[in-house]
């Protein structure tokens, strides 16, 4: 439930494993939001079931603070599940988020074509409608799951869990959750994620970590996008990046193009080193244990 909106009262949420290129025909999974531990599959393409969810009218003098932190609460709960799962099976999961069209999807095909030989690679990809994204990341060869939100404008934690189940990532993997394209809702959800990597593209203007700055506030790594652009475009680069070192000091900033593949050493720097990490943390839980 989005924190102001109340976007997913009611919603179902899709869940369409498509495997890898070649493979079986996808398998859908519909999750009735409103009345939890009720799913229907539809296989091979087959038409699920459909049930209506009106939204609820919130009455007049109800108290949306607490109701607010009831469910930020139970998200992240489920969030902390999600981290102890991944941890245990040493797999690095990254939440990566962005506007929509400012280049997660270009970025993923690019970085599965480089690593995909390196280590096991998997991908949850969310939006509101359609497996596009999916189809693509699936044509490139990698594990991928489709979660569509229907009304909902970011995925949730309960969301995130049925999509790992379905894509069972291996030991060691990396996984990219691929969030819905939205600067706000996203960043109030703990998705169980070990880091969050905001995408930034010229093309939105520089100020847009002053305009949303809880999104870039808690980013891990932030990547400025479509540099190549930047002799067509008015983006003034170092305000910018004052908006960052304002908003997001403690973030690591890489300038790149995914299109042409411009800084991306870097970025698969930064993701082996960070796969690592949870290796050798995994290591440290299994030998304590």
């Amino acid at each position: 439930m989005c924190k102001t909106c109340g976007c997913s009262d009611g919603a179902q949420t899709r869940i369409t494993h498509l495997g890898v290129a070649g493979g079986a025909a996808p398998d859908t999974l519909e999750s009735s939001r409103d009345a939890p531990g009720r799913t229907h599959h539809a296989h091979g393409g087959a038409e699920p079931h459909s049930h209506a969810h009106p939204h609820a009218e919130p009455k007049e003098g109800a108290h949306l603070v607490s109701l607010e932190a009831r469910i930020l609460d139970k998200n992240d709960r489920l969030a902390e599940r999600n981290r102890g799962w991944l941890a245990g099976r040493g797999v690095f999961a990254l939440n990566l988020m962005s506007s929509p069209g400012a280049g997660k999807t270009t970025l993923l095909e690019k970085t599965l074509a480089e690593l995909a030989d390196a280590f096991p690679l998997a991908v949850v990809e969310g939006d509101q409608e359609t497996t596009h994204d999916a189809e693509r990341i699936r044509q490139a060869g990698c594990n991928v799951v489709q979660i569509n939100t229907g009304q909902g404008c970011h995925l949730e934690a309960d969301m995130v869990a049925q999509g790992l189940q379905e894509i069972d990532p291996a030991a060691g993997s990396v996984v990219f959750i691929e969030n819905v394209g939205n600067l706000v809702c996203p960043a109030l959800f703990d998705l169980g994620e070990a880091a969050r990597v905001v995408i930034l593209a010229v093309t939105e203007g520089e100020d847009k970590p002053a305009k949303y700055p809880h999104m870039f506030h808690d980013a891990d790594l932030i990547l400025i996008n479509k540099i190549d652009l930047l002799p067509y475009l008015s983006f003034d680069l170092e305000r910018c990046l004052g908006y960052l070192h304002e908003v997001a000091h403690h973030a690591e900033v890489l300038q790149i193009s995914a299109a042409t593949g411009a800084g991306l050493e870097p970025w698969f720097a930064w993701l082996r080193a960070h796969r690592e990490r949870t290796l050798s943390e995994a290591g440290k839980m299994l030998a304590g244990s």
